[in-house]
């Protein structure tokens, strides 16, 4: 299957992500990870508006992470950040698809049937194409695990007292774990 042929599939009640030419079906997010999503996204989103650092996209943002086989692979993070630099013109035909490209910070929230093998596999496919942070939120254990370049594992795991930093890929921007699941 090809990038085309996923956006011509009809409603049907699923989110599908292409990864390496094979169509994953997903159901809908579950209101735990949906709500957490939003949470993490909606404060990012206001970090980055005021800031003027580039885009936030949500769980139907869908990114193209191999521009050179840009028919293979096309995910789409809970949330996704791309900086400014990256982002197409507005009047651009490329603003009104899926991103071409990886995007800079990539968040995935578990749901109660993902598990870490899965999981994992997920973030080194962000990170294999470009991502420079990835975030993996697990809602049952109140953990977000923190991926970075070159990392073969989590570089670390934050618990409930700790606090998400976007480093140098969304500076300045913290959120304490615990908003996440207030």
């Amino acid at each position: 299957m090809t990038v085309d042929d996923l956006e011509q599939l009809p409603p049907d009640g699923w989110q599908y992500e292409l990864v390496e030419g094979v169509l994953v079906r997903m159901p809908p997010s579950g209101f735990e990870a949906s709500t957490i999503a939003l949470i993490l996204g909606s404060a990012l989103l206001s970090f980055v508006q005021t800031s003027g650092l580039g885009r936030v996209t949500g769980e139907q943002g869908g990114y193209i992470l191999d521009p050179i086989h840009p028919h293979d692979t096309e995910v789409a993070p809970d949330v996704g950040f791309v900086q400014a630099s990256r982002v197409p013109p507005r009047a651009s035909p490329a603003y009104a698809k899926a991103f071409l490209g990886a995007p800079d910070l990539a968040v995935e929230v578990a749901s109660p049937t993902q598990y870490h093998p899965a999981m994992d596999a997920k973030a080194r496919l962000y990170l294999g194409a470009g991502t420079r942070l990835v975030w993996v939120i697990w809602p049952r254990y109140q953990q977000v695990d923190v991926w970075h370049p070159g990392a073969t594992a989590r570089t670390k795991t934050l618990g409930i007292d700790d606090t998400l930093d976007g480093e140098d890929v969304v500076p300045g921007f913290t959120l304490p774990v615990a908003t996440l699941f207030s």
